[in-house]
């Protein structure tokens, strides 16, 4: 399939599918980070019911917009198995993809709470929950495979909204841009190709809100400018 950038090509794609529709995902024992493989498995131990297991996206395959976050939380979606779901970031965010109309329903913090997104997906840097929720920049190399392959596979992307630096660099690092070439910074636009756009803002983590780095109305405007790039907006 043609890359969604246009002239782009995601780098290091793996050209077959190891799980979920419509990219490649990781398998439930994935082996590429040993430190995340063994962190994975003690919460196994420690909470048979939690997902423990890499995270696969959310939402359809037509999707214009790929919201792309840092990893799962260990209370959040490595407890619920879907991204942004049980902690507190999934509130601010989906409350805002709601508010925004790119998601429908309500938000119960639940994988099963019937929520469903509107021309929008997500996913993340990192699959796996990493300890003390940092990832180490081999482990996030490691993902970029599935992540190439995500963006490859979303034929109508038109944005990729980084949320914070990290994911930000995944993105540019999973199509073979410099991050010099496009730097981060809070609700900045980069124009990736003629079809394909970054947005960034800062990550919408509980630390970052109750800090006050990162407010709801700072949130909203960046989805403003998001949404206005959208087809049908």
């Amino acid at each position: 399939m043609a890359s969604p950038a246009g002239t782009l090509k995601p780098a290091g794609a793996p050209a077959g599918k190891a799980g979920n529709e419509p990219g490649a995902e990781p398998g439930r024992d994935c082996p590429l980070c040993p430190r995340l493989g063994e962190f994975r498995r003690a919460n196994r131990a420690a909470n048979p019911d939690w997902h423990n297991a890499p995270v696969a996206s959310f939402g359809g395959a037509d999707a214009s917009l790929l919201i792309v976050g840092l990893a799962p939380g260990l209370r959040g979606a490595n407890l619920t198995g879907r991204p942004f779901t049980g902690d507190y970031a999934g509130v601010l965010l989906y409350d805002t993809l709601l508010k925004f109309g790119l998601a429908e329903g309500s938000y119960g913090a639940r994988a099963d709470d019937g929520l469903k997104l509107a021309n929008c997906r997500i996913t993340n840097a990192v699959r796996c929950v990493p300890p003390q929720n940092k990832p180490t920049g081999a482990e996030v190399k490691a993902c970029r495979r599935f992540l190439a392959a995500e963006i490859a596979s979303l034929s109508r992307l038109k944005v990729i909204l980084a949320l914070g630096a990290v994911a930000h660099g995944a993105v540019l690092a999973a199509l073979g841009l410099r991050k010099s070439a496009h730097p981060f910074g809070h609700g900045r636009l980069h124009r990736l190709s003629g079809a394909l756009t970054l947005a960034d803002s800062y990550h919408c983590s509980r630390y970052n809100t109750n800090t006050g780095k990162l407010t709801p109305e700072m949130f909203e405007a960046v989805f403003r400018d998001v949404t206005a790039r959208l087809p049908g907006r």
